[in-house]
């Protein structure tokens, strides 16, 4: 009871100072005046709740979180937890980034276990209202604390930490995704169709092809177990409850096949690559289908068509350039890994594509200055890095047909964004090429690419030590 007295004797102290009474500090915080004494002079006194405190705090013009440290014993008033206390305190801390006093009351939470299911319900609670970053300290409490390993609150807590993990940052992404593929068969089938949807797309990005395929096989095999046991529940219309995932179930069937197909096609297995198409051309036969599936089931017929003209252009056939660009013509959003097919098409079969890149110049010019195809369509990082491999790919291009200065131009763009994402292998391979081509290089192009290496040294701080040192020289 010591911190206790603390709290109220620090606001009895402040109230002296101020020369207040309890009816002005009532008036001056909105608090009544009997509630107010309670809270300081009753026997025992009345707790204090978390919305109290930040009224006083802010009548006695002190910075949010003033009290918070002595308030993690309010929490505990009698040596026990109050919940009515604890989960808006905790909330509270996480709005104003005091993640010490979390980290308190969690420790005091944890000398009894069994106070983990409420823990969890409370990061549940957080997820489903969007507050996911608020959420991670108790999902991370659970992770810690968990005594069952084998438990589904574990695992959904895993998942719901790799899903807050992912961002631009390849090499962090593969951490997170490092950490949680342990637990990934513990999870209710909901999760875990997000989960290895998830897992298949950032070891995409990641250029990790075997992962991917891998990822995918599971993706396609657990889509069909549960479509399977959804038209079998749906017999027993008394009993059915449609499963609860992100996306409509047809999007995970599809995508099972969608980039088992990639995967193989950037492995250069064209023809096997062309066997999976039809695993989602047309999936009007899927039952259960929304309007939302609909919708979906003509995005995969739609990628389809695309994929079927992508490999014929990657297997040499020149007939098929223009019926690809074409079609790109008429799907905007296809564009970019379109792009990157005829790129790589026209270095592997050495033909010139130079009007076609004049006539996407402007959407070229787009995706610099924008990422306008971050629509839920693609996913940002898998967007950046295509990007970036796009101007990879074309300064090998222009490169190969000696136009020098375009190709250390594309060189720069991808530096650039392979920067962005901490792409570090693509980055060492782009630094190689413009190095054999410096002696080629503008001015300009030196001075760009410097400006590049600069922003690497600060970002590794490194820069203030070379100064130092050479100053001491």
């Amino acid at each position: 009871m010591e911190n206790t007295t603390t709290i109220r004797s620090e606001i009895e102290k402040e109230l002296k100072l101020g020369g207040y009474t309890f009816n002005s500090f009532g008036q001056a915080t909105g608090l009544n005046r009997g509630i107010f004494s309670a809270m300081l002079n009753g026997n025992p006194p009345k707790p204090i709740s978390v919305r109290q405190m930040d009224l006083i705090t802010k009548a006695l013009n002190y910075p949010e979180g003033w009290l918070y440290d002595l308030y993690v014993d309010e929490c505990f008033y009698d040596g026990r937890p109050h919940w009515k206390r604890v989960k808006p305190f905790l909330i509270r801390c996480v709005e104003i980034g005091n993640l010490r006093c979390v980290e308190k009351v969690l420790s005091r939470l944890m000398e009894d276990l069994n106070h983990i299911p409420t823990i969890f319900a409370l990061a549940e609670e957080l997820y489903e209202e969007g507050k996911l970053q608020e959420a991670i300290p108790f999902y991370e409490c659970v992770v810690e604390n968990e005594k069952y390993q084998h438990s589904e609150r574990l695992a959904i807590s895993h998942y719901k930490l790799f899903v807050a993990s992912i961002g631009q940052d390849l090499e962090r992404n593969l951490e997170a995704v490092l950490r949680f593929i342990p637990y990934r068969n513990r999870l209710p089938e909901n999760y875990h169709l997000d989960a290895l949807l998830k897992l298949a797309n950032i070891y995409f990005s990641l250029h990790q092809w075997k992962e991917v395929e891998r990822y995918a096989d599971e993706l396609r095999n657990l889509a069909t177990t549960v479509y399977k046991n959804e038209i079998q529940k749906r017999k027993n219309i008394n009993k059915y409850r449609q499963l609860e995932t992100e996306r409509p179930l047809v999007v995970y069937y599809g995508q099972g096949y969608l980039l088992k197909g990639n995967a193989l096609e950037l492995q250069g297995m064209y023809e096997k690559a062309m066997e999976y198409i039809d695993g989602y051309a047309d999936l009007g036969w899927f039952e259960g289908l929304d309007e939302l599936g609909l919708e979906e089931v003509e995005l995969l017929k739609l990628w389809a068509e695309a994929n079927k003209l992508n490999l014929k252009v990657l297997m040499g056939e020149k007939g098929s350039l223009l019926s690809y660009v074409n079609f790109l013509k008429k799907n905007p959003l296809e564009v970019l890994p379109g792009l990157l097919t005829i790129v790589e098409s026209a270095i592997k079969h050495k033909f010139s594509i130079d009007a076609v890149l004049s006539e996407f110049s402007e959407d070229i010019r787009v995706f610099n200055d924008s990422f306008s195809l971050d629509s839920g369509y693609y996913q940002l990082a898998p967007t950046v890095d295509r990007y970036a491999d796009l101007h990879y790919k074309l300064a090998i291009y222009y490169l190969g047909n000696e136009k020098i200065d375009q190709g250390l131009d594309s060189i720069l763009e991808s530096l650039k964004f392979y920067k962005n994402i901490n792409n570090k292998t693509k980055f060492v391979e782009c630094v190689a090429l413009f190095e054999k081509f410096r002696k080629d290089s503008t001015s300009q192009h030196r001075k760009n690419y410097e400006f590049i290496m600069e922003e690497i040294l600060d970002d590794e701080k490194i820069n203030d030590v070379l100064l130092v040192g050479n100053k001491s020289n």
